[in-house]
């Protein structure tokens, strides 16, 4: 039985005012800035919200293309055909997908899996929780980011949600869960400046704040980070057989690049020797935790938060990344070449070894002034012209 509209009328629409809105019946029409009338569409269909723009008037959409779309959505449902892979009969939910998702990642042997299931029980899961993963469209994601943002969340915070959100979406399709991805993700665009990194007192002075805060983790949490580079994941991750203080070297077997062997200094590893003296008998981990669900700390962002601070910076400038882009940074002014950088690092390729050679840096001053050596007329030996006539 076709709908009878008392607010939705020819003449109501043709009178409406430049950023007025008339809704009804689950009907969305509104007069934008320009003048041009849209159309679009927000009902629940099967317990489940869809809210789309069907089109302009401009581009010959009336309410009737409105209504024929609920329709269309409402037999569909009936029909239980809402974009289902063969064989599923109901819609597959974010929160089930994720647990798949986590479960196959394990089977497949993927990467970063505690950091993506972080991610999604933290972020992701409740705001998409009870939402079909085939009707996630690219109005959700948006929406998402602008919770995020508002949260205080940083842009490439975000980013790195969104990255797993997608990764969990193209993995729904080629497992055949859904039978395509429906939303197009925007990432938001970094700022691809200077890498913030620590001078050499402003080490001092945060491994001596680190010292007094009642964390004891954190400090060698500090020390590891400064004297090897290792991502926040992969210190707190180690265990104590992958430490070999004999050949100063840490293994890391779920690194991001892929499984590989730390170099350490030698003050790193008379540190860890006395570190793993005082651990417990039987302790498996570097960093244990008996509260954590894997035996060892999960994050150490409040005391290294606090430690900052205590070491009069802006702990909103300097996080436990940055202990990698002060060892990475280091390494480059000293003179480390960017291959064996790399190899230290783990990084994947040598480009993003390279951005740490900082166009300011003391060792590139220090450079210039060997050329100017080289360039100075003073200094550059005489050019003997051999074409000039000898004396007889």
């Amino acid at each position: 039985m076709a709908r009878s509209f008392s607010k939705l009328t020819r003449p109501a629409m043709r009178t409406l005012a430049r950023g007025a809105t008339i809704t009804e019946h689950g009907i969305i029409f509104r007069r934008d800035a320009s003048g041009d009338g849209v159309f679009s569409v927000n009902v629940m269909v099967d317990r489940q919200r869809i809210h789309r723009v069907i089109g302009r008037e401009t581009d010959g959409v009336t309410r009737q293309q409105a209504e024929d779309f609920i329709a269309g959505a409402r037999t569909d449902a009936r029909r239980n055909r809402l974009d289902l892979p063969d064989g599923r009969k109901t819609a597959l939910g974010f929160e089930e997908a994720a647990k798949l998702y986590l479960a196959r990642l394990g089977e497949e042997g993927g990467k970063n899996i505690s950091a993506k299931e972080r991610q999604l029980r933290q972020h992701l899961s409740p705001f998409f929780r009870g939402k079909p993963i085939a009707q996630i469209e690219t109005f959700d994601i948006e929406r998402y980011k602008k919770a995020r943002t508002n949260s205080g969340a940083a842009p490439a915070t975000v980013n790195r949600e969104l990255a797993v959100l997608s990764h969990l979406l193209n993995k729904a399709v080629e497992w055949r869960l859904i039978k395509a991805k429906s939303a197009k993700i925007n990432r938001f665009k970094e700022r691809n400046g200077r890498f913030v990194y620590l001078t050499d007192e402003q080490c001092a002075a945060l491994l001596e704040a680190a010292a007094h805060d009642p964390n004891e983790n954190v400090h060698s949490f500090i020390m590891v980070g400064l004297h090897t580079g290792m991502r926040h994941s992969e210190i707190l991750a180690v265990r104590r057989a992958d430490v070999n203080l004999d050949q100063r070297v840490i293994w890391i077997p779920k690194a991001k690049a892929g499984a590989r062997e730390q170099p350490i200094t030698h003050e790193l590893a008379k540190y860890l020797a006395n570190r793993m003296k005082m651990l417990p008998p039987g302790c498996e981990w570097l960093f244990p935790s008996p509260a954590s669900v894997k035996g060892h700390v999960h994050t150490i962002r409040k005391a290294f938060r606090r430690s900052v601070a205590r070491a009069d910076m802006d702990p909103d400038e300097i996080t436990p990344h940055t202990l990698r882009h002060t060892a990475v940074t280091h390494l480059v002014q000293s003179g480390v070449d960017l291959p064996t950088v790399q190899r230290i690092s783990g990084h994947k390729t040598l480009a993003m070894v390279a951005r740490y050679a900082h166009q300011n840096g003391a060792h590139i001053q220090s450079a210039m002034d060997r050329l100017e050596g080289r360039m100075n007329p003073a200094e550059r030996p005489k050019v003997i012209d051999f074409t000039a006539k000898r004396p007889t």
